[in-house]
């Protein structure tokens, strides 16, 4: 579990860091917190020849918010920051409580949001030591032909397990990307492609720098809920965000993230239309659950099976949604 060899090289701005990126093309790769690189190339899954460490970038680390443009957030900003910050408490709570609950304290104060929302995927079949890959044949996403999750297709099933995504994506936000062609701004659902393997919309020559945050999302109540085996360090096996504006008991808009049940962050579709201008009920919670159940189609990509993990994401809507709109805000 030794780390090959590599040349690592430090930007000093992000034009610098994507020329180092277009030189060296598949050569390259970003670290920036390396909480998730650094592990995945010691067991053998990633062995680039170059390292492009951005994290001195210091003008990518800052959260900063207007009443009429919103809230942008640096893609190097740590989650601990981001878990903690005031501004983000009060304007989206719902990203600092996914914020605060990623892997563990130590690992959160190296981790960057941008890293966070650029997560690899993640399978029981791929995350593993080269011994372990070898002995069972490896995967269609690391040297070999098959999924093993479903052998009978050619699309690879790991799953997205960056719990600030789940979110992010129920605040409407949007991120820019710099690569040599220039800057480009694109919603963040849009980032995803839904495929294990070629997870993002994000060039080897790209560097994710920003994150936005609407006006229109700010003051929304949110709740963030996840199944893991440890209460810390481990990644998602089911996750909800959930996303709410309520005035006088009455939903006004409601949105439903989930992660950890798909190749891609899911938005739950057709819940702010089923909630919008009704006081809270148990029938409504209930028709939330039953959209979940026919968005969330865990597959056999953890230790825990796929029922479990589908009941675990309803359980956590309908506690989030009791919390937020039953219970006024209140756990």
């Amino acid at each position: 579990m030794s780390l090959p060899a590599f040349t690592l090289v430090r930007p000093r701005t992000a034009d610098e860091a994507v020329e180092h990126l277009a030189k060296h093309g598949e050569e390259a790769q970003i670290v920036a917190g390396g909480t998730d690189l650094v592990p995945n190339m010691k067991a053998g899954l990633f062995a680039p020849k170059v390292l492009v460490d951005i994290k001195s970038l210091r003008d990518l680390s800052y959260i900063t918010f207007d009443p009429e443009k919103g809230m942008e957030v640096g893609a190097l900003t740590t989650l601990t920051a981001v878990a903690g910050s005031p501004l983000v408490k009060e304007h989206y709570s719902v990203l600092a409580e996914a914020a605060a609950i990623v892997a563990s304290p130590l690992l959160r104060n190296m981790g960057t949001i941008g890293g966070n929302v650029c997560l690899e995927t993640r399978c029981v079949w791929y995350n593993q030591s080269y011994f372990w890959r070898k002995s069972i044949g490896f995967c269609l996403k690391k040297g070999g032909n098959i999924c093993h999750v479903a052998p009978g297709g050619q699309r690879c099933w790991a799953v997205w397990s960056g719990d600030t995504a789940g979110a992010l994506i129920t605040l409407d936000a949007e991120i820019e990307i710099v690569g040599p062609e220039g800057t480009r701004r694109l919603p963040l659902a849009e980032f995803y492609k839904g495929d294990g393997m070629d997870r993002v919309h994000l060039q080897k020559n790209e560097i994710l720098t920003r994150v936005f945050l609407p006006v229109a999302t700010s003051g929304y109540k949110g709740s963030y809920r996840k199944l893991r085996i440890r209460d810390s360090i481990d990644y998602p096996l089911a996750g909800v965000a959930v996303a709410m504006k309520v005035e006088n008991g009455v939903c006004q808009d409601a949105r439903i993230g989930l992660v950890a049940a798909s190749p891609a962050p899911l938005l739950v579709p057709g819940v702010a239309e089923e909630f919008r201008g009704q006081p809270y009920s148990q029938e409504l919670v209930e028709a939330a659950e039953k959209i979940i159940v026919r968005t969330a189609k865990p597959l056999k990509t953890s230790l825990s099976t796929p029922e479990y993990r589908r009941t675990i994401l309803q359980v956590y809507a309908r506690r989030s949604l009791v919390q937020l709109w039953a219970g006024n805000g209140k756990s």
